[in-house]
């Protein structure tokens, strides 16, 4: 059984996963707009990933008994100046989700909460990958800089992603 406390927090942060995936659907929209077909894919899948996320903190707060409680998504910012202020934003927006599931897991230690501590933990390792992603493709379109050739090719590299949705299976299944 969750905590009162415990469950207001996971609520919330299913609200910051919404949130996630509608700032990226906001990126791929940037994107596609800049017809940067690529980048605009990496966003797609990025944005598919934070709402499986937000199923398996809904889905974990059922199974624990709690009441998930969604609330108002706040609008996403809508433009950037570059591909790479849109993937520095990216970025960003990463280290902040980090923290948010680090103070989770610290609330989930601090009550002796053993399985959503348990359950945090995919999180925790989820994130030191979002955040590396984000953070190679800043470094990659820092080093391309204004060269359209560039752009050009990492464009299609980046198309090339696709979504592993072997990795948010239930395991259980």
């Amino acid at each position: 059984m969750l905590s009162e406390k415990m469950e207001e927090q996971l609520n919330e942060q299913i609200n910051a996963e919404i949130f996630s995936g509608y700032l990226y659907y906001a990126m791929e929209a940037y994107f596609e707009d800049e017809d940067l077909t690529g980048f605009a894919n990496w966003m797609h899948i990025q944005a598919q990933e934070e709402l499986l996320h937000a199923q398996k903190f809904f889905d974990f707060i059922n199974e624990r008994g709690g009441r998930v409680k969604l609330d108002a998504i706040e609008k996403p910012q809508v433009d950037w100046d570059s591909p790479l202020q849109a993937f520095k934003d990216a970025y960003e927006h990463e280290t902040k989700v980090t923290n948010r599931i680090n103070k989770l897991y610290d609330l989930a230690v601090k009550e002796k909460d053993h399985a959503t501590a348990s359950f945090l933990k995919w999180f925790i390792d989820e994130q030191v990958e979002e955040e590396a992603s984000a953070d190679e493709i800043v470094n990659k379109l820092e080093r391309i800089g204004d060269s359209g050739h560039g752009i050009f090719m990492f464009d299609s590299e980046l198309g090339n992603r696709t979504l592993d949705t072997a990795e948010y299976a239930d395991e259980s299944e």
